[in-house]
């Protein structure tokens, strides 16, 4: 089947060009109430989502790269051994759907092992991201056909027609998943389960528990990459939302939470200010945090068992030599 990223791209068609200015409009809204109502509130917080603009894609690929960080090392070595098992318990699957596209490196090593793909849907916010990432990969695999899906992929409830009647495999790289918390996880299990349908293999990515001494670092790295990634949410917001933060007066704080499990991320006021969005004035006190977002580490048996309460059936898992990474195949009915 031959590639053909174009028929899928908005700029190709008028109908679709005219759909996906309608669709950016709501997105633009959607940030503008999700930053006013989120700066509005006592513990202030904003979706981890929105970290994800051009920009800030380009900075969490620099951060995937960094010697501190892990996960992504841990699972391309993971996907480099196992891929032949991976494909004998996925079966005969001829459509792959990923959701967050995540690193396109990453997904051709899956896309080679499973030798009987013809289509591969990515689910990305970011048109942008999300077009590079297919087109690239488009280059790697001549004889795929590569269906970009611009959306949220928490919220995706449809795929496009071309999936229909065929049998299909998830993919979920990167740990995205530690981001939800356990309500949104089992929301986002279940309606993967609807999205990808009866009998679908899925492919989860999930970060193992561990020490704070290996944590802290890969979100906090000696180079300041990571706090680059979470001010640009600052950036954005002036950019897009007629913001007035001062960058330099914010900080990047990454905390480990031991009882819930997980990596907290926060933007810290370093001083008393006010600051302006949308002709808004939110005041901070000095040390007052945004929070930005959520990484939860997981057991083997924690994962599955989350898996479980959205009607997902561990297959198996693949995990490195130092216990630091996995990856779950479920199967849903």
């Amino acid at each position: 089947m031959a590639s053909d990223t174009s028929s899928v791209l908005a700029e190709d068609r008028p109908d679709a060009a005219a759909s996906q200015a309608a669709l950016q409009v709501e997105a633009n809204a959607k940030f503008a109430q999700a930053v006013l109502d989120g700066l509005a509130r006592p513990l202030r917080s904003l979706p981890s989502r929105f970290l994800y603009d051009e920009r800030g894609s380009e900075l969490f690929e620099d951060i995937t790269r960094l010697k501190e960080y892990y996960p992504t090392r841990a699972e391309t070595a993971l996907l480099q051994t196992h891929g032949a098992d991976i494909a004998r318990h996925v079966g005969d699957a001829d459509i792959l759907v990923e959701f967050g596209s995540g690193s396109s490196r990453k997904t051709s090593l899956l896309i080679n092992a499973l030798k009987g793909l013809g289509t591969y849907i990515p689910i990305d916010v970011s048109e942008t991201y999300l077009t590079e990432a297919a087109e690239w990969l488009a280059a790697q695999h001549d004889d795929l056909t590569i269906a970009p899906l611009i959306g949220d992929f928490t919220k995706i409830d449809a795929l496009p027609e071309t999936a229909q009647g065929h049998k299909v495999v998830g993919f979920f790289s990167g740990s995205t998943i530690g981001n939800l918390i356990r309500e949104e996880a089992n929301a986002f299990l279940r309606n993967a389960a609807h999205l990808l349908g009866q009998d679908s293999a899925f492919l989860v990515a999930i970060d193992l528990k561990k020490s704070p001494d290996i944590l802290i670092p890969a979100y906090d790295d000696a180079e300041g990459v990571s706090a680059a990634f979470s001010l640009n949410l600052l950036t954005r917001i002036n950019r897009e939302l007629e913001g007035d933060f001062d960058i330099a007066r914010f900080a990047h704080r990454a905390i480990y939470n031991e009882g819930q499990g997980r990596i907290e991320i926060y933007l810290e006021s370093l001083t008393g200010q006010t600051v302006s969005v949308l002709g808004r004035d939110f005041a901070f006190s000095e040390g007052e945090r945004i929070h930005t977002e959520f990484s939860h580490k997981y057991s083997l048996e924690g994962f599955r068992a989350l898996a479980a309460t959205a009607s997902w059936r561990g297959v198996t898992a693949w995990t490195d030599p130092d216990g630091l990474f996995s990856l779950h195949l479920l199967r849903f009915g």
